[in-house]
């Protein structure tokens, strides 16, 4: 009897007002905040590489590779935070072999298996097949058997074979804009479809998810350069760090400008929800939307890069602020989906209170899960840089199967 007072003593203290019973502990927890922020940068990563191939902008060729072997280790992962999340995660792939177009999430197994499988692992191979050959060819031990198998057998690399690389590389990084729209924008679909959660329900959500994606990619592919150089002991290009920072500072505009007409029209609707949503707003969600998502994420970031549209300081002046610019705006990005995820649970559909989300360390989502979670990209990107190193690769045709 005593334990059960303390247990029912330890779920009032998370409730305020009136909320229904299975409303008290979130069924969502940052492990579904993790599955659209890596998704998002995967989706944003992709399209600042498309912009070097499709839209030929050449100032951003140093960071071309970067940014797909960058989306390609984001995306091996983006779905394990979806896996840990599941009761039984050894059936996770029965969303593959048993489609339904009535679920949302069903839909979403296909997208992303079409992005990685068709997209993302044609345009890389395409782009490397080359230095496959060659790479096999020059390697020894275990590097040599892994470039031989990545050849796939196809061993041509005379000019004319390589010139039909180029374009069928060119044609899947085409298909590949609208799919990486599709890939997150179809993520904010999932919220914007649950017509039951009026801070989730809004024909906004698929566009706000897709420019904050393309946001936190940017910012991604800037940090992940800027590290990569350093380590490489080069200096970063800075024409391409100003070109990626004009990028971000314009896309991170039509962002803050989407968020922004959303929240004015639901200030203007002024629904029944508009009430407990302010509250949210200002009270729960304080810190993390206004401090850390609006002013340190998303305001001084478009303060210091639309100076630097103006005025440009020293170079390792830019260098310093690009690099802390990069990790502010992955930092706000999260938590916006950390808003999104965890404050769209944290009120009631009565409308009448409040429950409260306490992030534990252990367990399956823990703190400590998430963090290894969100490190392991990086690991597999350092993995796919050793064994596919940009600054290796061989851009003169010289060799040929005669």
């Amino acid at each position: 009897m005593e334990n059960h007072f303390e247990h029912l003593y330890e779920v009032l203290s998370k409730v305020d007002g009136y909320i229904y019973p299975n409303e008290i502990e979130l069924h969502w927890s940052i492990l579904i905040v993790l599955y659209p922020y890596i998704t998002g940068l995967v989706a944003g990563a992709f399209i600042l590489a498309s912009l070097e191939r499709v839209f030929n902008v050449k100032v951003l060729k140093p960071t071309y590779h970067l940014s797909l072997i960058a989306a390609l280790a984001f995306l091996l992962t983006a779905t394990l935070p979806l896996i840990f999340h599941l009761t039984q995660p050894q059936r996770f792939f029965e969303i593959m072999i048993t489609p339904n177009p009535t679920s949302a999430m069903a839909i979403f197994g296909f997208v992303y298996m079409w992005y990685l499988m068709v997209v993302l692992l044609l345009e890389i191979w395409f782009d490397y097949r080359k230095d496959f050959v060659l790479w096999a060819r020059e390697s020894k031990g275990i590097k040599k058997w892994i470039y031989t198998i990545l050849t796939l057998g196809v061993t041509d690399i005379s000019p004319k074979a390589l010139k039909w690389d180029e374009k069928i590389g060119y044609f899947v990084t085409v298909i590949g804009i609208p799919s990486a729209f599709l890939l997150h924008g179809y993520v904010g679909f999932i919220f914007g479809s649950i017509k039951a959660n009026p801070w989730w329900s809004s024909v906004m959500m698929p566009v706000i998810f897709l420019f904050s994606a393309m946001v936190s990619g940017i910012a991604l592919v800037l940090f992940l350069y800027m590290i990569v150089s350093f380590i490489r002991k080069i200096p970063s290009d800075m024409k391409c760090l100003d070109t990626i920072g004009q990028y971000l500072f314009y896309i991170l505009i039509l962002d803050f400008t989407l968020e922004a007409l959303d929240q004015i029209h639901r200030f203007y609707e002024a629904e029944e929800s508009f009430a407990t949503l302010q509250m949210l707003m200002s009270g729960k969600l304080y810190i993390t939307l206004f401090i850390i998502q609006i002013l340190i994420g998303t305001v001084i970031p478009l303060i210091a890069l639309g100076l630097f549209q103006f005025y440009k300081p020293a170079e390792k002046i830019r260098r310093i602020t690009y690099f802390i610019i990069s990790i502010v705006v992955l930092v706000g990005i999260f938590f916006m989906r950390w808003n999104v995820v965890i404050g769209g649970q944290l009120f009631s559909k009565s409308f009448y209170g409040f429950t409260n989300f306490k992030l534990i360390l252990a367990g399956q989502e823990g703190l400590f899960v998430s963090l290894m979670l969100l490190a392991l990209p990086f690991a597999i990107f350092a993995f796919l840089l050793w064994l596919l190193p940009p600054w290796k690769k061989h851009d003169i045709i010289e060799v040929s199967d005669d």
